[in-house]
C-alpha cells in the first residue's frame, strides 16, 4: 500500500452536492509538545487501512478517541454520542428511544425532511403534529411558542438545515423558547446537514438531541450514524414505560457498548464498520486539532456561501430562502432562470467539471437545484473548488441563455 504522504484520490469531477460531499486526502500533522513525534492522519488513507478486529486493542482506542472527539464538535461534555452503522436516517429512529407509543410530538417542518421525520415518528406510535413553514422561510417563535400552550408535547423536533430547500432554522432560539415554555419538552435537532457547516454548541443551547452522519460537513464517506443524546434525554430514555419499539436502533442495546469502548473495553451487540470509523477519527482530528480550528471553518462557510450567492444573485438567480436569515451556510437551492430546466443547466455544470444535484422537495422538484459547498471544499484554499463552482455556474447560465435565446 502505498505510504500516507503519496496516497491521492483518482482525477474526478468535483462533487458538489449537498452530500456526500468531496473527502479531503490532505495530510494532517499534529507536533506534538516536549515530544519528537507526529501524529498523521488522513481520512481517506485510513479508510484505506487494512481491516482490524472491532474488539482488538488498537480499534478500541480508535472507537473510544472518535466517540470522545465527537462532543468536542459539538461543543458539549456531557452528552452521550452513539456512533453506529447507518444513514443519517437512522438517527430519526434513535429519537424514538424518548417517545413512546401514544405520546405527542411536535414537528417543525422546512422541508422534505419534516415529513420523512413526522412520518418515522408516527411509524412507532406517536402522535405527531406539524407546524408548516412558507416555503423559503422557518416557522415562526411565535407559532412554536402558541402550540406548546395549547399542547403538552414530548418532543419537538426540527431540521437545522433541510437539504431540500436549503433553508436554516435558528437552533438557539428555537430551543429557547421550547425550554421557556415546556421545560420537560426534549429538543430533537437533524443536523445532518449542518453539523460542521454551521455553529452548534449543544450545551449552552441545552439541546437534548443532535442527530447527523458522516458524509456531509463532518467529512467522511457515508455509512455512519452520528447522534448525541443529553443526560436528560438519557434518563429520560433509561425511565419509559414501555420498551423500545425498535430493535437495532434501541438505546438498550447501544449504550453499554458506547460506554465500554469509551472506557477502553470492547463489547459486541452489532460490528461496528471499523474502516470508516477510522476514517471519521481522522477526519475529526482534522477538525479539532489541526488547522483551521472550528471557528475558524465557520467563518470559511460563511464566505463560501455568500461568495456562491452572490454570484448566483449576479446572475438573476433567485434562491429558495426568502431571506439570509433563513439560507444555509453548507448549500445553495436556486430557481431555473425562466424559461430553463435540469436538462439545460445540470448537464452543463458536468460538462465545467462540477456535479451538483436537481430539486427533492415534491411540490418544486423541476423547478430549481441544489449546491454543496461543505468541508474540505471550503477549509482546503490550495483545492479551489468554490472558485470551479461558481465558474461552473457563471458558464452554465449564461450557455444555457445564450442556446434559448
Amino acid at each position: 500500500m502505498s505510504s500516507t504522504s503519496d496516497f491521492k484520490q483518482l482525477p474526478h469531477k468535483l462533487l458538489a452536492i449537498p452530500g456526500p460531499i468531496e473527502v479531503s486526502d490532505e495530510v494532517g500533522i499534529i507536533r506534538c509538545p516536549h515530544v519528537r513525534a507526529l501524529t498523521v492522519f488522513q481520512v481517506l488513507f485510513a479508510n484505506a487501512a487494512p481491516v482490524v478486529s472491532h474488539v482488538s486493542p488498537d480499534f478500541v482506542k480508535i472507537f473510544g478517541d472518535a466517540i470522545r472527539l465527537t462532543r468536542e464538535v459539538l461543543f458539549t461534555k456531557q452528552a452521550q454520542p452513539f456512533l453506529i452503522s447507518g444513514s443519517g436516517t437512522l438517527g430519526w429512529d434513535q429519537a424514538t428511544n424518548l417517545v413512546e407509543p401514544g405520546e405527542n410530538a411536535l414537528v417543525l417542518h422546512t422541508g422534505y425532511f419534516g415529513d420523512s421525520f413526522s412520518d418515522c415518528l408516527q411509524t412507532y406510535g406517536a402522535e405527531v403534529d406539524v407546524l408548516k413553514a412558507k416555503l423559503g422561510t422557518a416557522v415562526k417563535q411565535a407559532a412554536i411558542e402558541e402550540a406548546l400552550k395549547q399542547k403538552k408535547y414530548k418532543i419537538v423536533t426540527f431540521t437545522h438545515v433541510d437539504t431540500s430547500t436549503g433553508v436554516l432554522s435558528d437552533a438557539k432560539s428555537i430551543t429557547e423558547t421550547v425550554k421557556r415554555i415546556s421545560p420537560e419538552t426534549l429538543v430533537v435537532a437533524d443536523c445532518v446537514c449542518s453539523v460542521g457547516s454551521e455553529e452548534i454548541r449543544f450545551d449552552d443551547w441545552d439541546l437534548d438531541i443532535v442527530l447527523t452522519a458522516s458524509q456531509k460537513g463532518l467529512g467522511t464517506p457515508p455509512g455512519l450514524s452520528i447522534v448525541l443524546a443529553s443526560q436528560k434525554a438519557i434518563k429520560v430514555f433509561e425511565t419509559r414505560a414501555s420498551p423500545v419499539t425498535s430493535y437495532y436502533a434501541s438505546w438498550k442495546k447501544w449504550l453499554p457498548i458506547m460506554k465500554a469502548y469509551e472506557a477502553g473495553s470492547p463489547a459486541y451487540f452489532a460490528t461496528p464498520p471499523v474502516n470508516l470509523i477510522q476514517s471519521y477519527l481522522a477526519s475529526l482530528k482534522q477538525m479539532t486539532r489541526a488547522s483551521p480550528s472550528l471557528e475558524e471553518r465557520f467563518r470559511q462557510h460563511r464566505e463560501a456561501s455568500k461568495r456562491i450567492k452572490d454570484a448566483a444573485t449576479e446572475l438573476g438567480l433567485k434562491q429558495i430562502a426568502l431571506d439570509p436569515a433563513f439560507a444555509a451556510n453548507g448549500m445553495t437551492t436556486l430557481y431555473f432562470p425562466d424559461g430553463l430546466g435540469a436538462s439545460d443547466i445540470i448537464p452543463r455544470f458536468t460538462q465545467c467539471g462540477v456535479v451538483i444535484a436537481g430539486g427533492l422537495l415534491a411540490e418544486i422538484k423541476d423547478k430549481y437545484f441544489r449546491i454543496g459547498h461543505m468541508g474540505a471544499s471550503v477549509v482546503d484554499a490550495e483545492r479551489d473548488d468554490i472558485d470551479k463552482i461558481i465558474y461552473a455556474l457563471q458558464e452554465s447560465i449564461r450557455e444555457a441563455r445564450s442556446q434559448k435565446a
